[in-house]
């Protein structure tokens, strides 16, 4: 199992593939992988967020939050246990739950993801590199490089949409918050990138780069690397049943 993470960044985990990276990037992967169209019992590359593991908030930090005075862009203020553990599981072939969490009410749903064991993880979020606990899981590692005015519009544009936030709420959440922590926490973690990528999902140069590479590991090629019969030294899972249930959501 290989792990590729991306945070601004992608990276691989031994055993199984992280990926740390932009979701756009992840997506635009996937996508040229052919991997969207496949069964979620049996994808080969499957993508995880940073931002399904935010902490359970406090009715004081949920209140706050509500206001847009809560700093969602600090490294505390993800569940780093559960995403541990998460990764962990992972890498040993297990099926794992994901939490999902409502950006509306800031708070974790009841109900998880089911995801399966893949030969591929993408795991995206700003602060994948943060922890080095986390950090060393992976075996490669893409930091996706965006300007700061494309880094905000897109996130205009999302939090409007998808977020219900007005637009001065998001504006003084970005001048407040995110840009500080941006600078002080995400960027800094960029010189443990073993790939930059300019513009992100633009730069389709790049991301046909990763995709073969990818590929190579789905093939069994040069990127798939053997010790004594394990994939990284890690013992590969079996091969996933497509009559095994789901408690995924739909």
């Amino acid at each position: 199992r290989d792990f590729l993470c991306t945070t601004h960044a992608l990276s691989l985990i031994p055993g199984c593939s992280f990926l740390s990276s932009q979701s756009s990037v992840c997506a635009k992967i996937v996508q040229l992988l052919g991997q969207n169209e496949v069964d979620y019992r049996q994808k080969q590359v499957v993508i995880l967020s940073q931002d399904s593991f935010y902490r359970v908030l406090t009715s004081e930090q949920k209140a706050k939050a509500l206001k847009g005075q809560f700093n969602f862009d600090h490294p505390d203020a993800f569940d780093n246990e559960l995403i541990l553990k998460t990764l962990k599981e992972i890498t040993e072939g297990k099926t794992v739950q994901i939490p999902v969490y409502d950006f509306v009410s800031h708070s974790r749903k009841e109900e998880t993801v089911t995801v399966y064991p893949a030969d591929v993880v993408l795991f995206e979020g700003i602060l994948a590199f943060y922890s080095q606990e986390v950090r060393d899981l992976f075996q490669m590692k893409l930091f996706v490089d965006t300007d700061a005015d494309t880094r905000l519009s897109r996130r205009v544009l999302r939090d409007i949409s998808e977020r219900g936030r007005d637009l001065e709420q998001i504006l003084s959440q970005y001048i407040t918050f995110v840009k500080p922590a941006f600078e002080e926490f995400c960027l800094p973690t960029k010189k443990y990138a073993d790939v930059i990528i300019p513009r992100g999902a633009d730069n389709l140069v790049a991301i046909n780069l990763i995709v073969q590479h990818i590929q190579d590991i789905l093939n069994g090629g040069p990127s798939k690397r053997q010790t004594n019969g394990c994939l990284n030294g890690y013992t590969p899972s079996r091969k996933r049943q497509a009559s095994e249930s789901s408690s995924r959501p739909h």
